[in-house]
């Protein structure tokens, strides 16, 4: 296939469509008001349906209501439009709906600005809605690397029926890079493959097979079942699905974690570092739900390695989860900046320095 030069928002929201996606529903925020542009104009051409919803909360609740049918569905906000998802993401949760969310995070807390950060990161990882729940959670470091991430996010979540989230910064969506774009995936409702989807049922039909999407229960019991039910499917997205990217770890002194765009940052410094003869290496999750906590811990515990930074655009958020990884088994420091002030190279090879140093 040939290379085609596309911007971040506008790859993303192809992908997607080219995944099966037929319904989008949404609401425009800097920095991904193109990825809901580029819908208006695609959806109609494949036969799919583009909506702007009145607010994010009606959006999350269309979702809802059409993944319900077993369609494929997706939304795409910013950080604080994802804020108000939330607790629409919950009810998708409860009701095991497959569906995808997109968060191309923003500078906070608050309205914040509309340049990139990672500070969603607690909230996409940790749950941010109400209950026990979790969404399979990626952080695309590229363009390219979302695209194929989309290309199977409707799979797993459709797999699981668990949501699925992708936590990109604003430089995904508003970069440029060349990229490959896949076929287009020929997707059907299979009703024999989707037996608790809400497709047509007409008095006479077997009850048992009568679509009811729900997550109330009101019964403490049956809450109690439907959470161990749900917490089962978690152990198992736990076991089979976590992703990530070892960087140079090999013999490395000093291991540097970090996810997105940040990890390219930390790439550029860790190749200048060798050619300095600092021998640095990266351990990027892909998932950072759920975390790959073995292979950071692998990585960062190795007997060459001195000590770890976690390099961040917040105030340290995945931080807590290396920490967990390691469990005071290696010296770990963080270096980040908070209002969507990007590190630089030379910032964190500074740090690392230091770090070797002893300061």
């Amino acid at each position: 296939m040939a290379l085609e030069l596309m911007k971040g928002s506008e790859a993303i929201a192809e992908a997607a469509i080219r995944a099966g996606a037929r319904y989008f529903f949404g609401y425009p925020i800097t920095p991904q008001t193109e990825i809901p542009e580029y819908m208006s104009a695609r959806m109609p051409e494949v036969g799919g349906c583009f909506l702007q919803a009145e607010s994010e909360v009606a959006a999350i609740n269309m979702i809802y209501g059409a993944a319900g049918t077993g369609a494929r569905a997706i939304t795409s906000s910013s950080s604080p439009g994802v804020s108000l998802k939330q607790e629409g993401i919950s009810y998708c949760a409860g009701a095991q709906l497959p569906c995808v969310i997109l968060n191309v995070m923003r500078g906070g807390p608050g309205l914040g600005n509309i340049q990139a950060s990672q500070g969603d990161y607690l909230q996409g990882v940790k749950g941010g809605g109400n209950g026990d729940y979790h969404l399979i959670t990626y952080a695309p470091a590229s363009v390219q690397e979302a695209i194929d991430i989309m290309m199977y996010a409707f799979d797993k979540a459709e797999k699981y029926r668990v949501p699925v989230l992708f936590l990109a910064d604003g430089i995904i969506a508003q970069m440029m890079e060349p990229v490959e774009m896949p076929e287009m995936v020929d997707f059907k409702i299979d009703p024999e493959k989707k037996p608790w989807a809400c497709t047509g049922w007409k008095p006479g039909d077997d009850p048992e097979k009568r679509g009811v999407i729900n997550s109330i229960y009101i019964d403490t019991e049956t809450l109690s079942v439907h959470n161990a039910k749900l917490q089962k499917i978690y152990r198992e997205i736990e076991a089979n699905e976590q992703q990530w990217e070892y960087y140079n770890v090999e013999g490395a002194e000093y291991i540097i974690t970090a996810f997105g765009t940040v990890a390219r940052i930390a790439k550029s410094a860790i190749d200048e570092l060798k050619a300095e003869g600092i021998n640095v290496g990266l351990v990027r999750p892909i998932t950072v739900w759920p975390f790959p906590y073995e292979a950071v811990k692998s990585a960062c515990t190795a007997p060459s390695v001195k000590a770890v930074l976690d390099v961040e655009l917040n105030e340290g958020q995945m931080l807590q989860d290396v920490k967990l990884a390691l469990n005071g088994a290696t010296p770990i420091d963080f270096f980040g900046h908070l209002g969507s002030e990007m590190p630089t190279v030379d910032e964190v090879k500074a740090k690392i320095k230091s770090m070797k140093e002893g300061k």
